[in-house]
């Protein structure tokens, strides 16, 4: 075996620990969507016994809590872990991640178990940072997008496959025995990067502090709020997917995985090409993907009723949710400067807070009683709205492009140049 083959061996079996890691959180955060019904019938049957919405809609907090667990912990603890071994961090995090997942599985009550889900989302955006450290590092100058993909790979094949399994077993064997199964992928992945990620010195020089100068950065804050705003659109649909399939179109409980399988397929397909056509016109894509949003969602919320165009359009809700997130990832990257890790890691807190609010406000209005396709009318105006926070976003930063452009071109003057130079030479008129 030549140097460079058992290089590009290491390097494959780096990038499938990190995404073996990677599917595993896909299944714990996209899971416990497809269970609501089960896990509130077991854990809030004082309240199901009174109103099944209603129980499913407090369940729908532990969907909320694990968002907010990524929400603070992806930029705390990538700026507290800057500094140490890479290889390291990465071990901890799967650890973590097994860890509370496990006390998910064991917690007796709701409370607890909400608390678990809080604490599980802790290292979830960490994970995807430091992965994306990692993945650059062992294929290379000129392949980082390369290494990224392919560790988000793990993501999109649990959507894919992951989540709808997991769910079938939740409704067959009950919804701890998923989590289980979820806790055991995290425990595999943690031993493969703890055999196969390459070593790492770390970087003492990197503080906290130093980190989080990313956050004095404005667009930074309006590429957040894009992520966190239009995506919040899709959460509010796939947070109740179980009950529309079920109670709108009276399809029997079976066919829900199907639904995410078709969902997942959706998102796989968004992703390709949200990569594809932000590369040629960002702007464009990123306007387009949410108008898309907002149109798919509007259409799905109009035919629920009907199991086929709700199938259909379900598959187009995750196209079109998908074809943005690469896109303000980007973005994002494109606004950071040189804040490149922290900013990897603030796109899925971006992301969660979407996956909270979505979930809150579905929740919410399902509450209210207005019926399981309401939260499709809730993500018809989160995706308006994340429109309107990215027409303001480039906007800005054409003005600050112009008038950049302008001061550049008064500095350049012949009056400025002249002035420039006699201020330089004054002194030596002088002498």
């Amino acid at each position: 075996m030549t140097p460079t083959s058992r290089t590009r061996g290491a390097a494959a079996w780096a990038l499938l620990s990190l995404a073996v890691g990677s599917f595993g959180i896909g299944m714990t955060e996209f899971t416990v969507m497809g269970l609501l019904p089960d896990i509130a019938q077991d854990l809030l049957p004082d309240v199901w016994a009174i109103s099944p919405d209603r129980a499913i809609a407090d369940a729908g907090w532990l969907i909320t809590l694990y968002a907010l667990g990524v929400v603070i912990g992806a930029p705390t603890i990538s700026g507290l872990a800057a500094r140490y071994p890479r290889h390291l961090v990465i071990l901890g995090l799967a650890a973590a991640l097994s860890l509370f997942t496990t006390l998910t599985v064991v917690a007796p009550t709701f409370e607890l178990v909400a608390l678990s889900r809080l604490l599980a989302g802790l290292p979830h955006g960490a994970f995807f940072g430091m992965g994306a450290l990692i993945a650059a590092d062992v294929l290379g100058p000129g392949k980082r997008a390369k290494g990224v993909a392919f560790v988000l790979t793990g993501l999109t094949v649990a959507n894919v496959v992951g989540v709808p399994l997991g769910t079938f077993l939740g409704q067959v064997a009950g919804w701890r025995a998923a989590f289980a199964v979820v806790a055991a992928i995290f425990a595999l992945a943690a031993v493969m990067l703890a055999v196969f990620t390459p070593r790492h010195a770390g970087d003492p020089s990197r503080t906290f502090r130093g980190e989080l100068r990313v956050f004095r950065i404005g667009q930074v804050w309006l590429a957040l709020a894009i992520g966190a705003i239009g995506f919040g659109g899709f959460f509010a649909v796939y947070s109740y997917i179980a009950p529309l399939v079920t109670e709108v179109s009276g399809s029997p409980e079976w066919t829900v995985p199907l639904v995410l399988v078709v969902m997942g397929l959706g998102m796989t397909l968004g992703n390709l090409l949200g990569g594809y056509f932000a590369d040629r016109d960002l702007r464009r894509t990123l306007l387009g993907g949410l108008i898309a949003l907002a149109v798919v969602q509007s259409l799905l919320a109009l035919t629920a009723a009907w199991i086929v165009p709700l199938v259909l359009f379900v598959f187009l809700v995750g196209a079109a949710s998908s074809l943005t997130s690469p896109v303000i990832q980007t973005r994002l990257m494109d606004v950071a400067g040189d804040n490149q890790s922290i900013a990897a890691a603030l796109n899925h807190s971006a992301l969660n807070i979407g996956n909270s609010m979505g979930a809150f406000l579905g929740g919410l209005v399902i509450a209210a009683g207005w019926g399981f396709v309401m939260p499709a009318w809730v993500g018809v105006a989160l995706a308006v709205a994340g429109f309107g926070v990215a027409v303001l976003s480039f906007g800005l930063e054409r003005r600050a492009d112009a008038l950049a452009l302008a001061s550049s071109s008064v500095s350049d003057s012949p009056e400025v140049v002249e002035r420039r130079e006699l201020s330089a030479t004054g002194p030596m008129r002088t002498l």
